[in-house]
């Protein structure tokens, strides 16, 4: 396979790649780490790439196990999932504000989540990625992803109407 071929399969997917990595370590310099491995990984198995039926979610999953194996390791005592927020300057400063703090909030439930939720979450609500290429990913089935998927937004909702009720029932 040649490097054009290549750039052509991975370039697509590299974005996502990053998000999930960022969503799952510490900071973007970490996600940087664990995607630059994963794209040299990639590459030094490039060959074998075109038998995968979806090169996408082989490199989705490879960057997933790459940031489980950076949480895991000894120098992952520190390191907790973040997630920066995206400023749109067509809102007011009443609304950003607003929406700045229910972003927040709702980050800080995601970090609440258990790991394969919050991963859930993330890869379908965040990344787009269909039941059939999540279940591809982490090895699942479609029906335990929706399951799961359900209860990960149903906490939020509940958390969230919580937060904004200031804890009223």
């Amino acid at each position: 396979m040649s490097e054009t071929e290549f750039l052509i399969i991975i370039t697509p997917s590299k974005d996502k790649m990053f998000r999930i990595a960022r969503r799952l370590l510490v900071s973007a310099e970490e996600a940087e780490d664990a995607l630059q491995d994963v794209i040299f990984k990639l590459w030094r198995s490039r060959d074998k790439l075109t038998n995968y039926k979806n090169p996408e979610a082989y490199a989705i999953t490879m960057i997933k196990n790459r940031c489980f194996d950076k949480l895991k390791s000894k120098n992952a005592q520190n390191l907790k999932i973040a997630h920066s927020n995206y400023e749109d300057s067509s809102r007011s400063l009443q609304e950003s504000v607003e929406v700045n703090d229910s972003l927040r909030w709702v980050e800080f439930h995601m970090n609440a989540l258990p790991r394969n939720q919050k991963l859930i979450l993330q890869l379908r609500d965040v990344e787009c990625f269909e039941f059939s290429e999540i279940a591809d990913i982490l090895d699942m089935n479609e029906t335990a992803i929706r399951v799961s998927l359900s209860r990960a937004r149903k906490i939020i909702r509940e958390k969230l109407t919580k937060t904004h009720n200031y804890g009223i029932k």
